[in-house]
């Protein structure tokens, strides 16, 4: 359990991170603009802040203060929630290079997925597609393989809201949800996104877009991902336990560019294996081919913004190594990338499920409730998390 130091310190920090939010936010602006892009604390004033000035320096105070808590993770990841939060805003004073906003927004290197990287998981998958009796070369093994498991825009909806029901049922069996499933997730369509799909638990609806070419498997991912035990059980868990005065306020914020990006990514990204629910040769093609996309866009990104290709440069290099997902893969991740204030963000998707699944795995299984509620219960960077004892 936390102590009530660090509780006390959620208050605070949760009160500086939406006063940031308010100044970032521009009237008639986009939502990217925001900081703080799910609040579940609507009764938490935001710090009135002046300008920026003064936000920096409320920031300094906290990160000092963080000294003080008698937890080694808190103090580390507090830290690093106050330096990337101070980053942001020199971000919006001026635009940092593509290394520095994801070394000082994310706190992980700021390398792309090397060739090297990408070429080894080429392999694995080509070794299990020819295993599984494709031939022909990687593209058509995939095309071929993604044409099998191909699930048409108009059937997506229900195959996710089956999926959904099996992860509820699966993740309610490795910890305990502090609601009924008739709380979880709907699903609604839509296209025309930056997204591949996204969660919006406040309106308890996961927002699919359908433009890229869908397969049950990686439906099957995006169920876990989005829903169970993935973002909706990390925002109930959070909000929950606030309300029993167990866990920080902090929690009931989502902030982006932020030390949290990379788990609350990685978390959501390991829900296959949380639940023991990667079976079959398809559903081990499906995980690397997700990581693989990842590892894409982190290198289309550095392409676009740190060596200066165009974006039509870069979509096309994006078209010829992504072997599935279609021009509606391609559309969306450039749309994602492009946007200067979450081309950093790209990274939290290659870097997250890596660096849990270590954490994952230093665990001796009688101690996995103990682990859950330690990522589940407080917000964790790549480098706390690891902290675990």
């Amino acid at each position: 359990m936390l102590s009530d130091a660090t509780l006390q310190y959620g208050e605070q920090i949760t009160a500086a991170l939406l006063g940031v939010d308010r100044l970032l936010r521009v009237p008639g602006g986009e939502d990217d603009d925001r900081l703080v892009v799910v609040n579940m604390a609507p009764g938490h004033q935001p710090s009135d802040f002046a300008g920026f000035a003064e936000a920096e320096a409320r920031l300094h105070e906290l990160d000092a203060a963080a000294d003080a808590l008698p937890e080694p993770d808190r103090r580390l990841y507090y830290h690093q929630l106050c330096a990337s939060t101070l980053a942001v805003i020199d971000q919006r004073r001026a635009p940092l290079p593509l290394a520095e906003q994801i070394e000082r927004f994310l706190h992980v290197p700021s390398d792309p997925a090397s060739e090297a990287e990408l070429d080894a998981m080429r392999r694995e998958m080509r070794a299990l597609l020819t295993g599984m009796g494709y031939s022909g070369d990687l593209s058509a093994q995939c095309a071929a393989w993604e044409q099998r498991h191909l699930v048409r825009p108009d059937d997506v909806k229900e195959v996710l809201l089956g999926l959904l029901d099996e992860a509820w049922d699966r993740t309610a069996e490795l910890m305990p949800l502090p609601a009924p499933k008739a709380d979880g997730m709907g699903v609604a369509t839509l296209r025309d996104a930056h997204f591949n799909a996204r969660a919006d638990y406040l309106g308890r609806t996961i927002e699919i877009n359908v433009d890229p070419v869908l397969t049950g498997p990686a439906l099957k991912h995006l169920a876990v991902h989005e829903g169970y035990p993935g973002h909706y059980v990390q925002f109930k868990l959070r909000e929950h336990w606030y309300a029993e005065g167990t866990a920080p306020a902090d929690g009931l914020l989502s902030v982006v560019n932020s030390a949290s990006s990379c788990t609350f990514e990685g978390i959501a990204d390991s829900g296959l294996h949380l639940l023991v629910w990667v079976r079959t040769d398809d559903d081990r093609l499906s995980a690397i081919l997700t990581h693989y996309h990842a590892g894409l866009a982190t290198a289309a990104a550095w392409r676009l913004h740190a060596l200066g290709w165009t974006e039509l440069q870069t979509a096309d290099w994006m078209r010829g190594q992504a072997l599935t997902g279609g021009e509606g893969w391609v559309d969306n991740r450039l749309r994602f990338i492009a946007a200067p204030q979450r081309c950093a963000l790209i990274t939290s998707y290659w870097q997250g499920e890596p660096n849990v699944a270590a954490a994952w795995k230093r665990v001796p299984s009688d101690r996995h409730p103990e682990f859950l509620r330690f990522v589940y219960g407080r917000m964790h960077s790549t480098q706390s998390i690891m902290m675990f004892q």
